[in-house]
């Protein structure tokens, strides 16, 4: 059975995110088993834009890395971009999400169709919003452990 949420314990507590599989069923799938393997704990917050997003889930810190799976097909959908919501980082082509996602700070539209949304905060947006800020941040905030239920 699919994980239903996925726990991301910052410095600054808790992030709830429910988890989508109705949207992207194997981008939840790759989350949920990378958390459970533990690969996101200690993993840093890399790109945090102020009324944009916060990137994560990079094991390298820098924005160019991922896991040794292969990268994922697109699951492009018409779920708009709005604050809260997870969608996958990826590169210039639509089928390289591999490990990193980002939050949504505030609507930002302009991503939708573009971007596998997998999941939508519910409870803990503030601890996503007192990510310090920068490309990279000076000390960035940090995943302490990532935990799927």
């Amino acid at each position: 059975m699919t994980a239903q949420t996925l726990t991301l314990t910052l410095d600054t507590g808790d992030v709830v995110i429910k988890l989508r599989p109705d949207l992207a069923p194997k981008h939840v799938e790759r989350i949920s088993q990378l958390a459970s393997e533990g690969f996101y704990d200690g993993v840093v917050f890399h790109r945090v834009i102020a009324g944009f997003m916060a990137q994560g889930g990079d094991p390298t810190g820098t924005g160019m890395g991922g896991s040794k799976l292969p990268d994922l097909p697109a699951e492009f959908s018409t779920e708009p971009h709005v604050r809260g919501v997870c969608s996958m980082a990826r590169a210039q082509n639509p089928n390289s999400a591999n490990s990193q996602f980002f939050i949504c700070f505030d609507d930002a539209t302009f991503l939708d169709r573009q971007y596998t949304v997998w999941g939508v905060v519910e409870s803990g947006m503030e601890h996503v919003d007192a990510l310090p800020k920068g490309e990279p941040p000076r000390a960035p905030g940090k995943i302490v452990k990532a935990t799927v239920a």
